[in-house]
C-alpha cells in the first residue's frame, strides 16, 4: 500500500512538472523550496501565510511545507515535532525532492555560516550581511576572511556578477583587510568599495550600513546577527521582524545542503522573502558557485594566508 501511494505521488508530481513546463515554457525540473512550520514565536499560521505569499508570486518554483497538517493549498510533508521536522527536511534535501529549505535554529557544523540579506533604510538598497549565524572558524579574523568568501558566493549566486565588498570597522577589521588584499594580489578578485565617509577606505563606518555602501558587508557573526535583528525589526519595536530576506543560507567549503535560516521572530514578509532568496540561490546554482570560489581562493594561497593570521594571534597572546 505504501509503495502504491509513493508511486501515485511520483506520477502526480511528474504530470504537475509537465503541466508547469507547458504553462511557463521552461522544460526543466520544477524547483521546490521547503519551509518548516514549527518553532516560530509567531505561530504556524505566520509561516504558512509566508509560504502562501511566496507561492503566489513564485517564478519557477513551488513551496513545500514540512510540519503538521493545516488548511492550505500548499503541499505538506507531515511532521509533528521539531526533531521529526528537521529529520524530514534533511531526508527531502538529500534525496533531491526539495532543492533548498527555509527553517529556524538549525545547527550547522563548524566551518559553515549564514549570509543574511537586508534592505538598508538610507537608500533602500539590498545589503548582504556576511555572516549572521554559524561559525566559519573558531579563530575570529580567520572566520571573517571566510565570511567574506561566503558573502561573495551568496551575492554571485543571486545575480551580482562582481559584488563590491566592505569590512565593518570592528575588532580585527584591518587584519582582515590585509588578508583580503593579499588574496586579491594573488589572483582572487575582491572588489573593494570605498566608504561613503569623506576619508574613504574599504573599512566601513556605521553610516555605510545605513546607506548599503558595499554589496557585501563583512564582520564577525555575532555582530552580523545583531545587525540582522536591527535591520529586520527597527520599524516594529523589535518583537516582529518585518523586512529583509532572513539570516540566509549556510555556506562553507564542501557543505552540500542549501538551508536558509529564519529567526523565531521572523514575520510573514520575511518568510516570503526568505523563500524567494532560496529559489534565487538554487537558480543561480549556489553549490557550483561555492566550489568555484573556494577553488579560486585556494589557488590564491588562501590557506597560507589563514595560517599567517592564526600565527599572528598566537604571537600577540604570548
Amino acid at each position: 500500500m505504501k509503495e502504491n501511494k509513493e508511486l501515485k505521488q511520483m506520477i502526480g508530481k511528474t504530470f504537475n512538472d509537465i503541466a508547469n513546463a507547458i504553462e511557463t515554457g521552461e522544460f526543466r525540473k520544477q524547483i521546490r523550496i521547503g519551509l518548516t512550520t514549527l518553532g516560530s514565536e509567531k505561530g504556524i499560521a505566520n509561516l504558512v501565510q509566508g509560504g502562501e505569499i511566496a507561492a503566489k508570486t513564485a517564478a519557477g518554483y513551488q513551496v513545500v511545507l514540512i510540519g503538521p497538517k493545516v488548511e492550505t493549498q500548499l503541499e505538506i510533508q507531515e511532521a509533528n515535532t521539531e526533531e521529526e521536522m528537521h529529520k524530514k527536511m534533511e531526508e527531502l534535501l538529500d534525496t533531491g525532492y526539495i532543492d533548498a529549505c527555509v527553517t529556524m535554529h538549525y545547527n550547522f557544523p563548524i566551518g559553515v555560516s549564514t549570509v543574511g540579506r537586508v534592505i538598508t533604510p538610507g537608500r533602500g538598497k539590498e545589503l548582504y550581511i556576511a555572516t549572521t549565524t554559524g561559525t566559519s572558524s573558531p579563530h575570529r579574523t580567520e572566520a571573517m576572511v571566510k565570511n567574506a568568501l561566503n558573502g561573495i558566493i551568496a551575492a554571485k549566486a543571486t545575480g551580482i556578477k562582481n559584488p563590491t565588498v566592505g569590512i565593518l570597522n570592528v575588532d580585527g577589521a584591518r587584519q582582515v583587510e590585509r588578508a583580503l588584499k593579499e588574496l586579491n594580489t594573488n589572483g582572487y578578485q575582491v572588489n573593494f568599495t570605498e566608504s561613503g565617509r569623506s576619508d574613504g577606505g574599504s573599512v566601513m563606518r556605521g553610516n555605510d550600513l545605513l546607506l548599503g555602501t558595499p554589496d557585501v558587508m563583512i564582520q564577525d557573526t555575532l555582530t552580523g546577527n545583531l545587525l540582522m535583528k536591527m535591520f529586520s525589526a527597527y520599524t516594529t519595536g523589535g518583537d516582529y521582524e518585518a523586512t529583509g530576506y532572513g539570516y540566509g543560507p549556510g555556506l562553507g567549503e564542501g557543505y552540500e545542503r542549501t538551508i536558509l535560516i529564519l529567526s523565531r521572530a521572523s514575520g510573514t514578509p520575511v518568510v516570503a522573502n526568505a523563500i524567494k532568496y532560496a529559489a534565487e540561490l538554487v537558480k543561480g546554482n549556489v553549490k557550483e558557485v561555492a566550489k568555484q570560489e573556494f577553488a579560486a581562493a585556494k589557488k590564491a594561497k588562501l590557506e597560507e594566508i589563514l595560517k599567517g593570521l592564526t600565527k599572528d594571534t598566537k604571537k600577540a597572546a604570548a
